[in-house]
């Protein structure tokens, strides 16, 4: 312990330009801001003031209304009016409303993310990307026990069915964005398998680029039924077999499909888990078949991707295995079971995909005759 002076940790004391006096003879120095430290500290504030005005139904209001002040508001959503005003500046804060004088207004971000019908909404998402919140609070304890005191696993349906209908819209933009890159589209009547494909973004994305495709679909039982709603929804239904069970269990046909989907469930079956679904992805794969492999991958050093280190840290703090893995680690494994022309794409912004093709068998000429 210092017996030095405390110094004061608010950010305008800690300012780059700030001197500051040490050791003897007095040496003049700047110490580090204290940003970092506060921009983590105001994380959580920043988090529930969203997901408090998600669950108002703040941005839909908005929407209806108009620009507002926040006595209309507050009346259209019967709340205080002083607390609601609080709100609503610390929502302008983060940047997704927009503040003249005394009236509020959706702003092009709210417009586009939070609004329930916006064209790439995550109105459904925020509230469940974290996982389950009460795990975050006991993140020190399941460091010191190596696994998580509520993990998904006990109750999967309940965190699962919530995520995948948040997360529907960008992964389906995603598939469908993909066809630019590896041109599923071109195959005449593909066979598909999806394991564990949560509302199957993938699968309906390429059936409805194919006429003539069918899609195997996979999940567990309570969330494989976001997968028949959504096949329903947009009109694949009749082409698609919906699999329930377990992806490590389930019975798959050798050599029968053309593409093979694992659509961000690798990092939530750890290491071993993660190898054995790649295995199971090639050994059903006709040859020339394509692995779709999509997940958040960290770079060798885990400094560069922040979204992917951070994801990898949520993984951990609620599931039994998860964690994210690096480019070069899915690349090995992909190599180890078999699968060759590898190649990462990056359908839209910060969604990559591995595409790995199973190779045709090794043809051996006859041996020469007698």
């Amino acid at each position: 312990m210092t017996s030095e002076p405390r110094d004061a940790p608010y950010p305008e004391l800690k300012k780059t330009h700030t001197m500051a006096y040490k050791g003897r003879p007095w040496t003049d120095y700047k110490p580090p801001p204290a940003a970092p430290v506060w921009a983590a500290i105001e994380g959580l504030g920043r988090y529930y003031i969203l997901l408090a005005a998600l669950e108002l139904d703040v941005f839909d209001t908005i929407q209806e209304t108009g620009p507002s002040t926040v006595e209309s508001l507050a009346e259209a959503l019967d709340v205080p009016v002083g607390h609601l005003g609080s709100l609503l500046d610390g929502v302008v804060a983060l940047g997704l409303l927009d503040q003249f004088v005394d009236v509020y207004e959706l702003n092009d971000t709210a417009k586009r993310y939070l609004v329930s019908d916006g064209p790439a909404t995550m109105a459904d998402l925020v509230a469940v990307a974290p996982g389950p919140h009460e795990n975050w609070g006991r993140l020190a304890e399941t460091i010191r026990n190596g696994t998580p005191s509520t993990p998904i696993e006990d109750d999967p349906a309940a965190f699962y069915v919530p995520l995948v209908e948040g997360t529907f819209t960008t992964m389906f933009r995603c598939a469908s964005r993909a066809d630019l890159r590896i041109r599923y589209s071109a195959l005449e009547n593909p066979r598909v398998l999806d394991l564990g494909a949560g509302g199957a973004p993938w699968s309906i994305a390429i059936l409805k680029a194919c006429a003539h495709g069918s899609a195997v679909i996979n999940d567990l039982p309570g969330i494989i039924e976001v997968a028949e709603a959504k096949t329903a929804e947009h009109g694949v239904a009749d082409r698609c077999e919906l699999r329930p069970g377990d992806f490590h269990a389930i019975d798959i046909e050798d050599a029968a499909y053309d593409i093979v989907i694992l659509g961000h469930v690798c990092r939530t079956e750890g290491q071993d888990g993660a190898r054995h679904l790649i295995e199971r992805a090639f050994k059903a794969l006709r040859p020339q078949g394509r692995l779709l492999l999509a997940d958040y991958f960290t770079d060798v050093e885990r400094k560069f991707n922040p979204h992917a280190v951070i994801m990898g840290t949520t993984m951990m703090a609620s599931t039994k295995k998860g964690s994210t893995f690096t480019h070069q680690q899915f690349s090995e494994w992909l190599r180890d079971a078999g699968f060759a022309q590898i190649r990462l794409i990056e359908p839209i912004g910060f969604q990559q995909c591995f595409v790995a093709t199973r190779p045709d068998p090794i043809r051996r000429s006859s041996p020469p005759g007698p």
